[in-house]
C-alpha cells in the first residue's frame, strides 16, 4: 500500500496534518564547523614523556574520545590531538577543547568545564554527555601526563 497525501491510514494518524512534514532537529553552526571542519585530528607519539593520553567512553551512546596533549618544559600545552567516534556533538566537542587548551598551562587546563564546552557549541540538553565526556578526556590526558612526570623524576 502506497501512502500519500490522501491516505486514510494517513489521515487517521495525522488529521489535518500535512503527513510528509517532517520535524527534524538541526545542530547549531558551530557544531557543524567543527564537525566539518574539525581541528586537530591526528595522534601524537604516547611513549612520548611529554605527551599525556585520555581515553574515555560513553557506554550509554558508544562515543569513545582519544584527546592527546604534549605540554613543553615551562608546563604549557603546545598541541592537542584527538580521535573520536561518536555523533557530530562529541566530535565538535572534542575538536573545541583541543583548540581551547593549546597553549594553556596545565593548571589552566583542568579548570576547563563541560558547561564552558556546551554554551560555546551550544549543545542540547540531550547532547551535554559530548561535553562531560570531552571534560574527562582532558583531564584524564592532564593526569596521564602528571603520572609521566612523576616517573621521570624518581631515581
Amino acid at each position: 500500500m502506497a501512502l500519500n497525501s490522501s491516505s486514510t491510514l494517513l489521515k487517521s494518524f495525522c488529521g489535518s496534518c500535512n503527513p510528509f512534514r517532517v520535524l527534524v532537529a538541526s545542530y547549531h553552526p558551530k557544531v557543524i564547523d567543527h564537525y566539518e571542519n574539525p581541528r586537530n585530528v591526528g595522534s601524537l607519539d604516547k611513549n612520548d614523556q611529554s605527551v599525556g593520553t585520555g581515553l574515555v567512553g560513553a557506554p550509554a551512546c558508544g562515543d569513545v574520545m582519544k584527546l592527546q596533549i604534549k605540554v613543553d618544559e615551562n608546563g604549557k600545552i603546545v598541541d592537542a590531538k584527538f580521535k573520536t567516534f561518536g555523533c557530530g556533538s562529541a566530535i565538535a566537542s572534542s575538536s573545541y577543547t583541543t583548540e581551547w587548551v593549546k597553549g594553556k598551562s596545565v593548571d589552566e587546563a583542568l579548570g576547563l568545564k563541560n558547561t564552558e564546552i556546551a554554551k560555546e557549541l551550544s549543545l542540547p540538553p540531550v547532547k551535554l554527555h559530548c561535553s562531560m565526556l570531552a571534560e574527562d578526556a582532558i583531564k584524564a590526558a592532564l593526569s596521564d601526563y602528571k603520572i609521566k612526570q612523576k616517573k621521570e623524576s624518581l631515581p
